[in-house]
């Protein structure tokens, strides 16, 4: 019998309640290696604690290449160990971790640094990949003349339709890129996003040449939903010309 979870979804369909975990920046090993099967893991929530058989096909290949991958650092994320639980007769319990163990469910990756993995590994469709049917050819990695900066671009300008409340068309672009560095190579040695390559193909894909400083969008709560201001020392600001305000909205 399946440890299967069938509780209602609140009118979502199969494919809509899959979709929502697209919001997540970071999965457990265990989500991780069920949505590149395309399996909810909802569906799941005690599929360690179920014989193999009645386990999705391929899912303890997924998890233990996705396991090791975090151990060696090829994928990034946190490593929580598993722990040694042991009671005495008088039920009292200690826990001890267990040494250069890994738990599937509380260890985590990051999305963006496991669809990099996947790529390089040559995973180009699935879950992680909700776009690949209308990716043009000379997109696609394996394209003779495939140039990954070009690719970066064309998905920003694709992606990016209007600059974000108070930031510029240019910015919108580089916070997008920035979040996506290791899906399109735009990282450095050390694996961190590169400001350099993530300006240059911010300037080609965008489309607001002429400049100017971004338009300031105030939006007021509703009566209901007001929430108390942040303060602005407008003191030091009148009085010093020079005082730099972060333009980064506090909420």
């Amino acid at each position: 019998m399946s440890l299967k979870s069938r509780e209602p979804r609140s009118g979502l369909s199969d494919r809509e309640a899959l979709e929502l975990w697209r919001l997540a920046d970071q999965l457990s090993i265990i989500e991780a290696s069920l949505l590149l099967l395309s399996e909810d893991p909802q569906d799941h929530l005690y599929i360690e604690n179920q014989d193999r058989d009645l386990c999705p096909k391929g899912y303890e290949a997924t998890r233990n290449a996705i396991t090791r991958a975090l151990r060696s650092g090829t994928i990034e994320g946190t490593i929580k160990p598993q722990w040694d639980i042991e009671r005495d007769l008088n039920g009292n319990e200690w826990r001890e971790p267990i040494a250069d163990s890994v738990c599937p469910r509380e260890s985590t990756v990051i999305v963006s640094s496991l669809t990099s993995w996947l790529h390089k590994r040559g995973f180009r469709q699935g879950f992680f990949f909700p776009d690949h049917g209308s990716i043009e050819p000379y997109l696609q990695p394996d394209h003779p003349r495939y140039a990954p900066n070009l690719h970066a671009a064309v998905s920003a300008w694709r992606a990016v339709s209007e600059p974000s409340p108070n930031r510029s068309v240019k910015q919108t672009l580089v916070n997008w890129l920035s979040s996506r560095a290791a899906e399109f190579c735009l990282t450095g040695p050390d694996g961190a996003p590169s400001t350099r390559s993530i300006e240059e193909v911010a300037k080609v894909a965008n489309w607001e040449t002429a400049g100017g400083a971004p338009k300031t969008v105030s939006a007021l709560p509703d009566d209901g939903d007001r929430r108390p201001a942040a303060r602005l020392d407008t003191q030091a600001a009148s009085s010093n010309p020079d005082y730099d305000l972060d333009d980064d909205i506090p909420f």
